[in-house]
């Protein structure tokens, strides 16, 4: 299979998994427990059915929005995941090149394998940074200042990690970050030589965001799960998030909202925005999805606050869905990451390319000529 042949999401998946080794892939490609919620991410889309105009005049559309006081030009956001080196060599500088290439918002990691500065120098595009609360408070205020200098365009504190969920392929196929060779995974390193020779003989593999305060920043290897349940702030509440806020005095964004009790909350902080999250079924298994919990919050927010519908989307339809629905934009961490882990930045603008193709054919065919057009009435529940 070569990259001309990917033409969906689920193509790039498939190419991902054959030049990865299947611990990195199943790092990307797994979830908690049974994975139930991360399937249901996705499958919860095709429980609503566009409802189409006709003869609309729609030879000029207009694709953009505003996401955050910046303008996008579609209504996608490249979420921000993180050890983004692990899946290509390049990582999350191919990323930055390609969102800034299609106009689009993308975020980086606390745990991100290029530092903020780096991503900063690379493109002046909307960026956001997403913030763990670390129990190092002095870690977390020198990312937030750091932010602050390099002038990131919003900050995302992440809300749903108190605890890592249970993520199973991990634990089988002992994945750590960064990634460390074992006797039971050795042979799909071998057998996977491009990317094999990419990890061992270009830059060291680091956490350049945290790597000032702790070791885990500097090489030493730790699971994911390990690295939540140790070094993360089980305290956090409500008043730590309006610190935070007060403290880094721009646009900010709560992620992994699930309730519309939290989404009012958000509003009553200050928060400038939401991304209904469930951390892409990495956390809670049997949560539900965030496109079937976007109506009652829109309800619940009243139009006080952006809301991102992130997780699962896989078609430039699933935008729309959510559009209809009432989100500002939509999301996602696996819509891209296949294609990086596939083929570098060259993969994520063909990804991006094909999303693009799918919004504005979708759209002519909906007979919308902008986004504000896409209302709850252009929507029906198969209930």
């Amino acid at each position: 299979m070569r990259l001309s042949d990917c033409h969906n999401i689920d193509d790039f998946r498939r190419l991902a998994k054959a030049r990865l080794p299947f611990p990195v892939f199943d790092y990307i490609d797994g979830a908690a427990d049974d994975e139930l919620t991360k399937g249901r991410n996705t499958s919860s889309f095709d429980e609503v059915d566009l409802v189409p105009d006709v003869l609309a005049g729609v030879e000029t559309i207009d694709t953009s929005c505003t996401i955050l006081g910046r303008k996008s030009a579609l209504p996608l956001v490249l979420s921000p995941t993180a050890v983004q080196r692990a899946f290509h060599w390049k990582g999350e500088t191919a990323v930055a090149k390609a969102a800034e290439k299609f106009g689009l918002w993308f975020g980086i990691s606390s745990l991100a394998t290029r530092s903020i500065e780096e991503i900063a120098a690379l493109t002046s595009g909307p960026k956001m940074f997403q913030l763990y609360v670390h129990k190092d408070k002095g870690l977390n205020t020198h990312m937030i200042e750091r932010c602050q200098a390099a002038g990131f365009d919003a900050l995302a504190l992440t809300v749903d990690t108190i605890v890592s969920g249970k993520r199973e392929r991990c634990l089988r196929s002992g994945f750590t970050t960064p990634p460390r060779f074992t006797v039971a995974n050795m042979i799909s390193y071998a057998t996977h030589p491009r990317w094999t020779l990419d990890y061992v003989f270009r830059e060291k593999f680091r956490l350049p965001n945290l790597d000032t305060h702790v070791s885990e920043g500097t090489g030493k290897a730790v699971s994911i799960a390990e690295y939540f349940n140790t070094m993360l702030d089980t305290s956090m509440d409500w008043s730590t998030a309006a610190a935070i806020r007060e403290q880094w005095g721009g646009k900010f964004v709560l992620k992994g909202v699930m309730s519309a009790a939290d989404a009012r909350r958000a509003v009553e902080i200050g928060a400038d925005g939401i991304m209904i999250s469930n951390h892409g079924g990495r956390q809670l298994d049997g949560s539900r999805a965030p496109f079937d919990q976007l109506p009652e919050i829109v309800d619940a927010a009243g139009g006080e606050i952006e809301i991102i519908c992130d997780g699962g989307v896989r078609r430039g339809t699933h935008a729309l869905k959510a559009l209809c629905s009432g989100a500002t934009a939509a999301s996602g961490g696996r819509l891209y990451l296949y294609a990086l882990a596939a083929a570098g930045q060259e993969g994520v603008e063909r990804a991006l390319g094909i999303l693009k193709d799918e919004i504005e054919r979708g759209m002519r065919l909906m007979g919308v000529t902008s986004v504000d057009q896409l209302t709850k009435d252009r929507l029906r529940s198969r209930c």
